[in-house]
């Protein structure tokens, strides 16, 4: 096994492993068989598993997630790509308003046992409509499972834990993060969902981040140790189900919180995850806590536009800066 693989890889090698292990396990979606993928993410699929289990369609999100649905309640565990997340409004109304409620208005008789994997977030100067990290729009829909994995590893072990879950599951795969490389997966590596991981131990202020915002934590997290600052970093890995205990654990030992997320300030995942806090940990807080969020407005496209929007090392180190003298 080679001592390293990129995020890319992880995605075909994650998928794979599923469709080894469970017949049932099919793939669709625009360009993903014998293309591999517009960003490479099924090289390698069609090849070893035919275009029986593994689908090109037509351009059309509605027909990629409808054909999804309607497979899963039958017996099939689909694994659906849309290629940006900011096209998960083309089918809005499966994602929404369908696929979440199958399982409960039946009383549990049909459940929907199906992936959604899309290319998520911004940094590479891909415009508005290509470049948005959506997590949040799904965030507000109950009945959805949300993961966003950081690392190579981790989208093995949380493609598992997707494919196998019976509940459908939104996979957001950060496109800014395809080329990072890390240890590979063990095998039957399998991480479950809802469960974040201390990346980083520290002791006077927490960093929690999520997908591309744990590379971003890390760095400021680096720095910031070199002024003695020492910053434990969370992975959050998930949205839905939204590991609180370890943050409020955290917090325990550090009594300060920042978060890092690339959703816009206005509706993102922190606002949810610090009123948790504010219900639960308000006794363990010594300082007001911080959001580090993209602003609310359209991504630009050119870079030095787009990094005034999106968090940067910069803006995380000035905000836990600010903090850590309160």
């Amino acid at each position: 096994m080679a001592d390293v693989i990129t995020y890319r890889e992880a995605v075909a090698e994650g998928i794979a492993r599923e469709m080894r292990r469970d017949p049932a396990v099919v793939c669709l979606g625009e360009d993903i068989g014998a293309a591999g993928g517009v960003f490479k993410t099924t090289v390698g699929l069609h090849k070893e598993f035919g275009p029986e289990r593994v689908w090109d369609t037509p351009i059309s999100e509605q027909a990629i997630v409808g054909a999804a649905m309607g497979a899963a309640m039958t017996g099939m565990r689909p694994v659906a790509e849309i290629m940006f997340s900011d096209f998960l409004a083309c089918c809005w109304d499966y994602l929404a308003n369908e696929i979440p409620k199958v399982r409960y208005m039946t009383g549990g008789q049909v459940t929907v046992p199906l992936v959604v994997r899309t290319a998520n977030g911004g940094g590479l100067g891909f415009g508005a409509q290509h470049s948005q990290a959506t997590e949040n729009w799904a965030f507000t829909v109950p009945g959805l499972k949300i993961a966003a994995p950081a690392t190579p590893a981790d989208v093995i072990g949380m493609m598992a834990a997707a494919i196998r879950s019976d509940d459908p599951v939104v996979f957001f795969e950060h496109k800014g993060l395809f080329a990072a490389k890390g240890p590979p997966a063990p095998a039957d590596h399998i991480v479950e969902l809802g469960q974040a991981a201390v990346v980083r131990e520290g002791a006077d202020v927490t960093l929690v981040a999520l997908a591309s915002m744990v590379p971003v934590a890390l760095t400021a997290a680096e720095r910031l140790a070199e002024e003695d600052i020492d910053a434990e970093v969370i992975d959050l890995r998930c949205l839905v189900p939204l590991d609180t205990r370890t943050v409020l654990g955290s917090l325990a030992k550090t009594s300060r919180l920042v978060t890092v997320e690339e959703n816009p300030y206005q509706g993102g995942w922190g606002g949810t995850l610090v009123s948790v806090v504010a219900d639960e940990g308000f006794g363990l807080l010594d300082a007001p806590v911080r959001r580090v969020a993209a602003e609310c407005v359209p991504l630009p496209f050119a870079d030095a536009l787009e990094e005034q929007v999106i968090p940067t090392v910069d803006k995380v180190v000035t905000t836990v800066r600010q903090l850590a003298a309160y």
